[in-house]
């Protein structure tokens, strides 16, 4: 039994990125697909496809790497909030990530969204993740 699904998502895309893989299949969730859309719109994977061949479905992701020194693109993918300690913020505490170069991946009363989208909308939220 799984306990925690976000940090075993995160751990199979970095183990993935750092043995060099170019493709990663993860079991299918409504917040990992939406994590996942986060993840391509702000260009750390390739492409994603959506996967409906067992009962839970999966997600198929292509990782993106750099063409120059064969390097992921994604150097750090760190979960925040664990199921043993919850982080939550507020719209006013948003964390930057490595000064505005990284993202946060927030779920909020809105939907989940990176950091940057919900200091937009004024809104607050469980703190899923770091990603740069």
């Amino acid at each position: 039994m799984l306990t925690d699904p976000i940090s075993d998502y995160l751990t199979r895309i970095r183990n993935a990125a750092s043995a060099g893989h170019r493709v990663v299949e993860i079991p299918a969730s409504n917040l990992k697909k939406e994590m996942t859309k986060i993840l391509f719109d702000q260009g750390y994977i390739l492409s994603y496809k959506f996967l409906d061949n067992t009962v839970q479905g999966s997600i198929k992701i292509a990782l993106k790497y750099d063409k120059a020194t064969k390097e992921s693109v994604i150097k750090k993918i760190e979960r925040i909030s664990k199921p043993g300690l919850r982080k939550y913020v507020g719209a006013g505490e948003m964390p930057r990530v490595l000064n505005g170069l990284g993202i946060a991946i927030v779920s909020t009363s809105n939907g989940v969204m990176t950091n940057k989208k919900a200091i937009q909308e004024n809104v607050g939220g469980e703190v899923l993740c770091y990603v740069y």
